[in-house]
């Protein structure tokens, strides 16, 4: 959005932020809730309480007031971040919590100019300027107080860094703790995946949220340890991935599917001069092969799809850089992880290349547990082993194609049916540009399938 930050700006920026967290009594193991879109305060505000010692919960700025009220609590948030037009929500459910402070950031802070049309849930009267009081204070008049010279990194390799909530879709959301080892092997995992990419060499735009797993490490964290350029984006949409393009010629491009069949529909974008781009990434997501294929034959560079989870890193498996591609696959796994599929009964059985199971994964990535609960942690951390409760198959040469979630497959008529195989049917008809199947309860098959 036209403003641009240095690494030696960002860690001056860091440094100040970091004293403001010691001067409200942040002390190592702290946790601090950050809830924010993609905007520079978001990474500053990490890395700061990273360098305290603290530990980072990142929350949905999306939430409700019930989800957020249920995270901040459960997490045992000391004070948190946001946006100053979601300091009167915080001041709302703060009895409920254990908050001692809120601090507002403004979204145009770090901006030339106000571009309220980035933010979509952003009204005249929301771009709200908050009155200090003991318990709220703003991002920008707090942080200049504080001059830039280096603090202690009070940081530890084995201690806690973050928290990250799974989405909750099969009850309450659980809190996914992360060491700093796991964070930092994943993003060394990343890295070795790219070998004939340099430090400081690479733009990347930044369409993941920093507040989801994806972004957290490939937004925030890789890209950080590699010294690229990230481009933040707080509205990833296919109009202002066009603009990013034109105007920034990044050398990456992430995204959900959705992004990449959003762009494709655009004239736009397949006549506009796309030679920058080495590459793109998906996740989240099944990618139609169709979707590949379109986005090789236009720009020449490689989809690297990628698999993984809130509870491994996230990066597991990705598509071998300058390798084969296979549509309807997610690569092979990253380095020092091991991943088996076993049979979906026991979970014990190691099943041959080419049968369906479980997905299970070790590697330095995988969680320490989810916070404050012990049962559901062991439910699926086993020897070292994270059950993923994913379903898949290896082929012969080693890739990984994800069948589908064990408790979205479905049974009809005792037959066990993979509703992601069936989109994957519905993709490759012509007149249909997405699909999505599921099970519906069916009086005669127990259930059936519908698109």
């Amino acid at each position: 959005m036209g403003k641009r930050i240095t690494y030696k700006e960002l860690n001056d920026l860091v440094n100040q932020f970091a004293k403001v967290l010691l001067s409200f009594g942040i002390e190592p193991g702290d946790k601090v809730g950050v809830c924010l879109p993609n905007i520079p305060q978001v990474i500053i505000a990490d890395l700061a309480v990273f360098r305290v010692g603290g530990v980072v919960v990142q929350n949905n700025p999306l939430y409700t007031e019930r989800e957020l009220a249920y995270q901040l609590d459960d997490s045992d948030s000391r004070m948190v971040i946001t946006l100053t037009l979601l300091v009167p929500r915080m001041e709302k459910i703060k009895p409920q919590t254990k908050l001692e402070k809120i601090i507002g950031c403004h979204i145009h802070s770090y901006l030339p100019f106000p571009k309220k049309q980035l933010f979509p849930f952003i009204k005249k009267d929301m771009v709200r300027k908050i009155t200090p009081t003991d318990d709220v204070k703003v991002f920008g008049d707090i942080i200049n107080q504080f001059s830039p010279e280096p603090v202690e990194d009070k940081s530890d390799w084995d201690a806690m860094g973050a928290i990250l909530y799974t989405g909750g879709t099969t009850g309450v959301s659980k809190g996914v703790m992360q060491s700093h080892s796991h964070l930092s092997s994943n993003a060394q995992q990343a890295t070795a995946w790219f070998p004939d990419l340099k430090p400081g060499e690479e733009r990347l735009v930044g369409n993941f949220p920093v507040f989801h797993t994806a972004g957290f490490a490939a937004i925030q964290n890789f890209i950080t340890w590699q010294a690229w350029e990230d481009i933040m984006v707080p509205r990833p949409e296919p109009q202002i991935n066009i603009d990013i393009i034109k105007k920034y010629k990044p050398t990456f491009l992430p995204g959900v599917p959705t992004i990449f069949v959003g762009l494709l529909a655009e004239p736009t974008f397949r006549n506009m001069d796309l030679s920058s781009i080495k590459g793109f990434f998906s996740g989240a997501a099944p990618l139609a092969a169709d979707t590949i294929t379109d986005l090789k034959d236009l720009t020449g560079a490689m989809m690297c799809e990628v698999y993984g989870s809130t509870e491994a890193g996230p990066f597991v498996t990705i598509t071998p850089w300058g390798g084969e591609i296979k549509p309807g696959t997610v690569g092979i796994p990253v380095a020092d992880t091991d991943v088996k599929i076993v049979d979906i009964e026991t979970g014990e059985t190691e099943l041959p290349m080419g049968e369906d199971g479980e997905i299970i994964i070790k590697g330095p990535q995988v969680m320490m547990g989810y916070y404050k609960k012990p049962e559901a942690t062991a439910e699926v951390l086993k020897d070292g082993w994270f059950y993923t409760g994913d379903i898949g198959r290896f082929d012969a040469d080693g890739y990984l194609k994800i069948t589908d979630r064990k408790k979205d497959m479905i049974i009809a008529g005792g037959y066990n049916i993979y509703p992601v195989e069936l989109d994957g049917v519905l993709f490759d008809h012509p007149k249909i540009l997405e699909a999505c199947t599921v099970g519906v309860k069916d009086e005669y098959r127990g259930e059936t399938v519908k698109a």
